[in-house]
């Protein structure tokens, strides 16, 4: 019979051997039950630069700066400079920055003005045909700049900002509205009336302009700007202006017309157009 001592006591190796793990249970896991891998942290991308930023951004939502364009196509004219001459191969367009330049053309051995152009006016587009000719003379009236684009650098620019074509397409169909205008104008026989029917396409595009919704319009134009829309000289056309002035049909303040009644204005011109239909008659 055991002692109670003999069965209930654990040898001290055997009570250590069962506090501790066995062989097996130290052994690490078998490879096809053990956890996967985390993946390796990486460092969180700096934030994006302006330069990277820019670069990154489509071509077509950039905008173009005025200032980097200046530099690298700016062409500065002073008063009286022949930007290019009627006949002259054309390789380049100008984009009117600043100053003003008046087109004109030989007709018949006599100069005509064409249009005086403003700051955003295109002008010698037609040379970006390929082979084309200047079709007129283009001379500066003030010192000012423009913008020399050859056909690649303005299909570029038209092509990666929209607003970019879109004012070009305006100013272009703006063009041939004002070509069919002179047209108009060449037809009619009397001075006063070529001078009133100027006036009046004038006022009517202001008005469409500026939304305005009275009876009257004023704009800004000079005597030489007026002259080339109605094929007169100046002094021609300063005289009709003068008696337009004593009717009180318009008023001048510097270089700006008020038409104070564009109805009054328009029932001048059909009484004008009947005293020259009676003029044919005799």
């Amino acid at each position: 019979m055991t002692s109670s001592s003999e069965g209930d006591g654990v040898a001290p190796d055997a009570e250590r051997d069962a506090s501790s793990p066995s062989d097996a249970e130290r052994a690490p896991p078998p490879a096809a039950a053990a956890a996967p891998a985390r993946p390796r942290s990486t460092p969180a991308a700096a934030p994006e630069g302006p330069d990277e930023l820019s670069a990154r951004a489509e071509p077509a939502e950039s905008v173009p700066d005025p200032e980097r364009l200046r530099a690298r196509f700016g062409r500065p004219f002073e008063a009286g400079d022949v930007i290019f001459r009627e006949g002259e191969p054309g390789t380049e367009a100008y984009l009117l920055e600043e100053g003003r330049i008046r087109l004109i053309k030989k007709v018949r051995g006599a100069e005509r003005s064409l249009m005086v152009l403003k700051p955003g006016d295109l002008f010698g587009e037609s040379a970006l045909l390929g082979g084309a000719a200047r079709s007129s003379t283009a001379i500066a009236l003030s010192r000012g700049v423009a913008l020399a684009l050859d056909q690649g650098t303005l299909q570029n620019l038209v092509e990666r900002n929209p607003a970019v074509a879109l004012r070009i397409i305006k100013q272009l169909v703006g063009r041939l509205r004002d070509a069919e205008d002179q047209i108009e104008i060449m037809m009619l026989n009397d001075t006063q009336s070529k001078v009133v029917n100027a006036l009046l396409k004038l006022a009517q595009q202001s008005r469409a302009a500026s939304g305005a919704s009275s009876n009257g319009a004023s704009f800004a134009i000079s005597p030489m700007e007026l002259s080339t829309r109605v094929g007169l000289d100046v002094d021609t056309v300063k005289r009709a202006v003068q008696q337009l002035r004593e009717g009180q049909y318009l008023r001048v303040a510097d270089e700006r017309l008020e038409i104070p009644d564009i109805e009054a204005l328009r029932r001048l011109f059909g009484l004008l157009g009947v005293k020259d239909e009676i003029r044919g008659e005799q």
